[in-house]
């Protein structure tokens, strides 16, 4: 049990840092700021480069589709100046879906080195903000996509009621419901487990402990030896849940960015309609 407590904390060390890791390793990072435009004009740290994940909404995970989108993370890492061989270290406001989404894209394009500043700015209490931005000489990006992370609606279609695969979705209670629609169809996918993203992050705005996470994934009943595939409506939420499954030591993990935008507005998948119980 020890061994396996200190295998999930250093996870957690792998993947998110706080203030003062950040101004120890600041000359050796490039820091990307998740919020909106607005938010990052009024104040970001120092340094740090803006990139806005929600224009870059994606609800096709076709095989060509998957490529154009390969093509775009080139397109955008190059145009943030990253190369892929430095230490990326993302943030918003708190470990929300921005800066999760992405860490996440970033993993996904094939960078090797990506950081999550855990609670944001919210938790980096005293450090100095800046409307100055920095110019950023344009590079190179090649993408090597890590499809072992990445869930398509094939690979789930496939999946199905497969013991050794749980699908997970992350949206709000409203929509897992079907009370609130936001695509063609209302629903879930079929055998779904199921808990709103907000859960796995605590009151100060930083992901709350491994320890507390893998009790509450346990108690939902998603299983350890189990390969987990969380969904929300455009995958964003589930790359917040992608990591928090990730801190709490979960080692197979795949982020279904099409989510319910693109299953829910296809005829041709199944859907479940959940039941609130009484």
């Amino acid at each position: 049990m020890a061994d396996e407590a200190g295998a999930i904390a250093s996870r957690s060390d792998e993947t998110l840092v706080d203030i003062r890791w950040l101004e120890g390793h600041r000359a050796e990072v490039v820091l990307v700021d998740m919020r909106a435009a607005a938010d990052f004009d009024t104040g970001h740290l120092e340094g740090a480069r803006h990139f806005d994940p929600f224009p870059f909404h994606h609800a096709d995970t076709s095989a060509r589709a998957m490529r154009e989108f390969s093509a775009q993370l080139e397109w955008i890492f190059s145009a943030l100046g990253i190369s892929g061989a430095e230490t990326l270290v993302f943030y918003e406001n708190d470990s929300g879906m921005r800066a999760t989404r992405g860490a996440w894209l970033a993993e996904y394009a094939g960078h090797r080195a990506v950081r999550i500043l855990d609670g944001g700015l919210r938790r980096a209490s005293g450090a100095a903000l800046t409307a100055a931005v920095a110019p950023i000489q344009p590079t190179r990006f090649r993408a090597a996509p890590r499809d072992h992370i990445f869930a398509s609606h094939e690979y789930i279609l496939e999946s199905i009621g497969r013991p050794d695969i749980q699908i997970f979705d992350v949206r709000s209670d409203e929509e897992y419901y079907g009370e609130r629609i936001r695509a063609r169809r209302a629903g879930a996918l079929p055998g779904a487990f199921h808990l709103d993203w907000v859960n796995s992050v605590a009151a100060g705005g930083e992901f709350k402990s491994p320890a507390e996470l893998r009790a509450a994934f346990e108690r939902l009943g998603l299983s350890i030896d189990a390969e987990i595939v969380p969904y929300c409506q455009g995958g964003y939420r589930s790359a917040n849940a992608y990591y928090a499954l990730k801190l709490a030591g979960f080692s197979r993990v795949r982020n279904y960015i099409g989510s319910w935008g693109e299953w829910g507005n296809r005829e041709d998948l199944p859907i479940e309609m959940p039941k609130r119980r009484a």
